[in-house]
């Protein structure tokens, strides 16, 4: 008989899986801050590298050398380099991103100010391209060298020719210079502007959700037609390259085996194209639309100044014009977090949309 051993409760157990969460959050996080000084180290170069002295941005041109030297010590600007990058991520992290030198206010404060303007903008461009991009990229892959297909392309191609300051100009004029079918540039008339500041509390800053939860419906359909145009000429980018990409990737699935299986056995090609093809394309196509989306968050210069929209774009560019670094790098700040964030978020996705992800 041969004799049964107990086992070796001494060996190592694999790891449990809050452990494995724990390492995956973890390198998560490390990635993330990395990714983030990193970022920080790059705008904390290009305000050294500039040829705008701080000082002299601050307290003016006519100051004394004992005003000046006083104001020097006070930015940290006597200090080794490596101790002012480190006072520079310790503000960060605290939310300190300097103060305007053409507001006179905290960079965070103003950031935080026109932001909304932009995030309003960028999602309503975005889910307009999301709706109309997908379906004609989807249908032009189906129908390869048809008029539908050869539609599509134009479109997309058009918009990428198309300079978006002349489309955006084309766009007042046509559509709000001659039909009067849309509001002009800023975000409300000044009427609608003055009594939104006195009766409608802030509570996002995005002005149509604001108005709607006041119930302040007459402000909010000012605000859709005020909106709805520059939302059209940034989502109309959108699609263009949306529709690209899923043209791109369809044609590539509909040309796999388990596609032509599909097909063999009889199952509706609405079926074959619609859940089996294109639930395998969003895989990738998460990631066109969230950095689609992080482009116009990112704020889109020349489309919010035609426009006069008070968003992060237009901010950045009049600091820019008028040498405001902190405000222009604390904007380069918020725009890279914006992308970190987004590509985050993709990840996330990637794993409810395909369980093989994880």
């Amino acid at each position: 008989m041969t004799r049964m051993t107990a086992p070796d409760i001494s060996s190592p157990r694999p790891p449990s899986q809050i452990a494995r969460r724990f390492k995956r959050v973890a390198s998560v996080v490390l990635a993330l801050f990395a990714t983030f000084l990193g970022l920080l180290l790059v705008t904390f170069i290009i305000g050294r590298v500039v040829p705008i002295d701080p000082v002299l941005a601050v307290i003016g041109e006519r100051a004394s050398q004992a005003q000046y030297e006083a104001a020097r010590e006070a930015l940290g600007l006597d200090k080794p380099m490596w101790q002012q990058f480190g006072i520079y991520v310790w503000n960060a992290l605290q939310g300190d991103l300097g103060q305007s030198l053409l507001t006179r206010r905290p960079v965070a404060e103003d950031i935080a100010r026109v932001f909304p303007a932009t995030l309003e903008l960028a999602t309503i461009a975005t889910i307009f391209g999301i709706l109309a991009g997908i379906p004609a990229g989807v249908l032009a892959a189906t129908r390869p060298g048809s008029w539908i297909d050869q539609l599509v392309r134009l479109i997309g191609l058009m918009g990428y020719s198309m300079p978006v300051f002349w489309l955006g100009l084309m766009g007042l004029l046509l559509f709000y210079g001659m039909l009067g079918w849309v509001g002009g540039p800023g975000r409300l008339d000044a009427v609608h502007e003055m009594m939104f500041e006195l009766e409608v509390r802030r509570v996002t800053g995005m002005i149509l959700i604001d108005t709607a939860l006041a119930g302040q419906w007459e402000m909010f359909r000012n605000a859709v037609s005020h909106i709805i145009l520059p939302a059209g000429v940034l989502g109309y980018y959108s699609m263009a390259y949306i529709s690209r990409m899923t043209r791109s990737f369809m044609m590539n699935e509909l040309s796999q085996e388990y596609i032509t299986t599909a097909r063999v056995k009889g199952m509706p090609e609405w079926r074959v194209v619609w859940v089996h093809a294109l639930k395998n394309v969003m895989v990738p196509l998460i990631t066109v639309i969230a950095l689609s989306y992080a482009n116009l968050l990112e704020g889109s210069v020349l489309t919010e100044t035609v426009f006069a929209w008070p968003g992060l774009g237009l901010y950045i560019t009049n600091a820019l014009f008028s040498a405001d670094m902190p405000a222009v790098l604390g904007g380069t700040v918020v725009v890279g977090l914006v992308f970190v964030g987004l590509n985050m978020f993709s990840d996330v996705l990637y794993r409810l949309v395909d369980p093989r992800a994880k």
